[in-house]
């Protein structure tokens, strides 16, 4: 049984292990992880790293009646490679264990260790009947 109050901590390590790279490229690799509990930290570490990078507003993952996942970027209106379903469901239960959003809808923020600084990003939550959402709101810079 896996320790939920690492979770955050995790996230952390994945943001260290992939600073350096190209956010994007690996997020398209995301679907191929077997581990769907590692690629959904590794997801929430990339979208964090790419929004802070790319100076995006926001980046919202939402699942739709189908149990399909896109990804959205507000900088620009254009998609982010998106997980497979697997991967979106455990995101969604990832995050919600990091901050403890429970129910339909919930907002908190979530600090994150970047190197030598930090960030606090807002976490949004709305769940309707045809499907979730997830939003990740980046401060101004």
């Amino acid at each position: 049984m896996e320790d939920k109050r690492n979770l955050h901590l995790k996230v952390q390590e994945h943001i260290n292990c992939f600073g350096d790279s190209d956010y994007l490229q690996e997020m398209s690799e995301i679907p191929r992880d077997q581990d769907t509990s590692q690629a959904a930290l590794k997801w929430l570490a990339l979208a964090a790293l790419h929004g802070i990078n790319a100076n995006a507003e926001k980046i919202s993952l939402k699942k739709d009646k189908s149990g399909s996942y896109t990804v959205q970027a507000e900088y620009r209106k254009s998609g982010l490679p998106s997980p497979e379903s697997r991967v979106g469901e455990e995101i969604m239960n990832t995050i919600r264990n990091i901050t403890h959003i429970e129910g339909a809808k919930g907002k908190m923020p979530l600090s994150l260790g970047i190197r030598d600084s930090s960030v606090q990003l807002d976490i949004k939550i709305k769940s309707k009947e045809d499907g979730e959402k997830l939003t990740i709101e980046f401060p101004e810079t």
